[in-house]
């Protein structure tokens, strides 16, 4: 069987139709039927950001519902369970009463999914419970998938919180939603990535604003401890010019215990997809920004190593839209 690994959509339906097309997908009245031999998964981070919310999840769960797909679930999905949970043992220093604070930084990220499924209405509830449907992770005989970091330590720390499919309870949601707690920790691992401290006195200002003191590290890198930070960073060009040359990457705790092919989504890559290492590969392409493309990547369960840049395809949405033009 082929499994075509779907990168994060953020709302950008008409990129996911398109990809599902060129896929050899078609819609049947109901959902989108895959190929023979085919079936899809989506690595997460369906909502935020674009103006087709609604669309999107709406194709996504209809083809989970078909049993013709599977999904796991990103941080922008954990995000919008939080924003909405309110938090039963609130900080009455804190501004807000949810778990995920409704501060400006919060808000705007949210805002595209709110400004088409508002905020306590009866659809809003809806699709939260089908957001407490997608694991936090899927492993098979063939392959991981995750949205950003196979940490099978952080994992088993989760276990307790989760159901026996690895999906999200609102006990759990309530605990890993606490900051400074292993179990918040741990979710950040599986779901953003592994960071580490930056060298004192540099900060970094991400895409959204938020000055960081920690950078994210390409936790799929040999040796991350006998390598320099700069290295190991997974941060704009920019950015990495403000670490020393020789500032070592040291701590790192974090070791690839799979021996299986690894799929995330989550990191933003651009350029000519190609696997990240010999074992885990990326299909988030920045579909959720104008030039950036919906990606897939096509597992053969039968073979599913070596992984290689072959096997990646994108739907080059301008490309076509300049034909049609």
């Amino acid at each position: 069987m082929i499994i075509d690994i779907i990168g994060d959509i953020h709302g950008y339906a008409d990129k996911l139709v398109g990809l599902l097309k060129q896929l050899g997908y078609e819609h049947n009245g109901q959902y989108f039927v895959p190929p023979a031999g085919h079936r899809a998964l989506f690595i997460g981070d369906l909502i935020d950001r674009g103006t087709q919310q609604l669309a999107t999840l709406e194709i996504v769960f209809a083809m989970l519902d078909a049993d013709v797909a599977d999904a796991v679930m990103g941080n922008h999905e954990y995000n919008a369970l939080a924003y909405a949970t309110p938090d039963p043992n609130p900080d009455i220093d804190t501004a807000t009463q949810y778990l995920r604070s409704h501060n400006e930084v919060h808000t705007r990220q949210h805002e595209a999914f709110l400004a088409e499924i508002p905020f306590g209405s009866a659809m809003h509830q809806y699709w939260l419970q089908r957001l407490y449907e997608l694991p936090l992770w899927i492993e098979t005989d063939y392959a991981c998938f995750v949205h950003a970091c196979w940490d099978t330590d952080s994992m088993d720390l989760l276990k307790p919180l989760l159901t026996h499919d690895n999906c999200l309870t609102p006990v759990g949601l309530i605990a890993t939603g606490k900051e400074d707690t292993v179990a918040f920790d741990a979710l950040e691992r599986v779901l953003k990535g592994v960071e580490t401290p930056l060298p004192d006195g540099i900060v970094m200002v991400d895409k959204e604003g938020t000055t960081r003191k920690h950078v994210r590290v390409r936790w799929w890198l040999d040796e991350l401890n006998n390598r320099t930070l700069r290295e190991v960073a997974r941060a704009p060009t920019s950015a990495l010019a403000q670490i020393p040359s020789d500032a070592l990457a040291d701590n790192i705790d974090f070791t690839l215990k799979a021996d299986k092919p690894v799929f995330v989504g989550h990191y933003w890559l651009t350029g000519v997809p190609e696997p990240l290492s010999a074992q885990v590969a990326c299909t988030d392409y920045s579909a959720a920004v104008d030039h950036g493309y919906l990606t897939c990547y096509q597992l053969d369960t039968e073979q599913p190593l070596p992984l290689t840049a072959t096997q990646f395809v994108q739907h080059c949405h301008d490309d076509i839209q300049t034909i049609a033009e």
